[in-house]
């Protein structure tokens, strides 16, 4: 028989603190009646033997020192089945797209347990996103975390978008299954977005038919901060549960993590933590670590988790805690550019601070095509050194240069147009990137080509006979 209380002694922002005289447990769920009858969910954030400290995740409003407190002894659990497939829900886990109920196969708690090392798999699988700057030059493999750093006001939320709607695992397409997406799965975690956000990530999902792959828990700016800290946990139980379970291979996308870390921040105040750098409580670093590691391949199982978090970095700086500390934990980042977003670049992915780290492992023969790696290393090389020309032409003018430099001058605006623009409604494969990448690399002569092995050259290189002779 569970015991209520009506003991509440203080109420700060999303916390009640409340005077108990048996232990209960952390993180268990917690049931809060309030004097004309409305029940909030809390969980438990903190507990000594004398009081506890509840998170409410419907907010406080309403609550007073006469509202009842009910432990009901069980941590906060997701109701798990296939049929999620196609259903939205809200930041803590209730259907809001007017459907059935879910009628769940098992729950399972929302913390989940961490992956055993020794049973980790290494990635080494393509993921093709279909766009060209992520396939060509910072490819996502999966298993991995590979977070998108981005900063207000800048289109990250089409290139979630794009990716949600085009991802795919190109040996599953080939090698069975009715259907390409068969085997693929995306979950869609929004914390904090606006409603008008909302819409337009819901109008998207609808018209081109990806929510049927797709599960979308929404949390909106006006609900309660305190919900933001459960969402992505509700999403990454699920994507285990597809994974792990029934063999798909599953895309977090995960947006804005800035968002999440603002609502530790306002929990860690209204508890009165000692705040850390900027007031980000100094358990963030591990907090974050919890949701990213959740990401991987497990030997034996079929399934693979795979996270693309996005953030806004505050004032476009990287060093900002969130993108910081998300940096230590990720394989590397995706840049979202400022200046390429002015020139009109879609999407505005600027690829030399850019970073997949697991690329290496997942591109070449048997997984992509055998020139990736030079290809893009060359790509890299060439880009990098238009990029230090046009600092240079600032000073000198473009008349002080030789005649390789302008034709390096020339490849970064070609790359900028041709490789990196596409817009969000072209979908790449990465046979077709490559290819814009040796139509690129061929307006350079072939001795500047050091990076890529001859055999690659003279099989793919185009020179200018060769054009003449396919125009005839």
């Amino acid at each position: 028989m569970q015991k209520e209380y009506k003991t509440i002694t203080e109420i700060s922002g999303p916390l009640v603190f409340a005077e108990i005289d048996e232990p209960v447990g952390y993180d268990e769920i917690v049931e809060i009646e309030t004097p004309n009858g409305d029940v909030r969910r809390g969980q438990v954030l903190e507990t000594t033997s004398e009081y506890v400290a509840i998170q409410v995740f419907e907010g406080t409003s309403g609550i007073d020192r006469n509202s009842s407190v009910r432990f009901l002894g069980e941590t906060l659990q997701m109701p798990l089945t296939e049929e999620l497939l196609g259903r939205v829900l809200s930041g803590s886990g209730e259907p809001i797209d007017g459907g059935p109920e879910i009628e769940p196969d098992e729950e399972r708690e929302i913390v989940g347990a961490a992956i055993n090392p020794t049973a980790r798999e290494y990635p080494e699988e393509f993921i093709q996103t279909g766009v060209s700057a992520i396939d060509g030059m910072n490819t996502l493999i999966r298993g991995q975390k590979l977070p998108i750093f981005s900063g207000s006001g800048l289109p990250h939320n089409e290139l979630a978008l794009q990716i949600a709607r085009q991802a795919t695992v190109p040996e599953e397409a080939e090698s069975g299954g009715d259907d390409e997406g068969s085997e693929f799965a995306v979950i869609f975690g929004a914390m904090g977005i606006t409603a008008e956000e909302a819409n337009e990530f819901m109008d998207d999902f609808e018209r081109t038919g990806a929510l049927e792959r797709s599960v979308v828990f929404m949390n909106l700016a006006d609900d309660p901060a305190v919900e933001r800290t459960v969402t992505p946990r509700l999403a990454l139980t699920t994507a285990e549960y597809l994974a792990f379970d029934k063999g798909y291979h599953v895309l977090v996308i995960l947006t804005d993590m800035t968002n999440y870390c603002e609502a530790l921040r306002e929990i860690g105040a209204a508890r009165e933590e000692v705040p850390g750098r900027r007031g980000y409580p100094g358990y963030m670093y591990t907090d974050l670590a919890t949701l990213y590691e959740r990401a991987g391949r497990i030997e034996g199982r079929e399934g693979s988790v795979t996270q693309i978090p996005i953030l806004t970095m505050p004032g476009d700086d990287d060093t900002h805690p969130i993108p910081d500390l998300t940096g230590y934990i990720t394989e590397g980042q995706i840049y979202i550019d400022r200046d390429l977003n002015s020139q009109g670049i879609e999407p505005p992915v600027n690829v030399l601070p850019s970073l997949s780290r697991l690329m290496d492992d997942g591109i070449g023969e048997g997984y992509t095509r055998e020139d990736h790696a030079d290809v893009s290393d060359q790509l890299y090389a060439a880009y990098a050194e238009g990029e230090d020309l046009r600092d240079l032409v600032n000073i000198v003018g473009r008349e002080a240069l030789s005649e390789r430099d302008n034709k390096y001058l020339d490849f970064a605006d070609a790359f900028e147009e041709e490789f990196v623009q596409q817009g969000y409604d072209t979908d790449r494969d990465v046979g077709e990137t490559l290819d814009i990448g040796w139509d690129l690399l061929s307006e350079l002569p072939k001795e500047e080509l050091n990076r890529i092995d001859e055999e690659l050259i003279e099989e793919y290189y185009v020179d200018d006979e060769q054009v003449a002779e396919a125009a005839d």
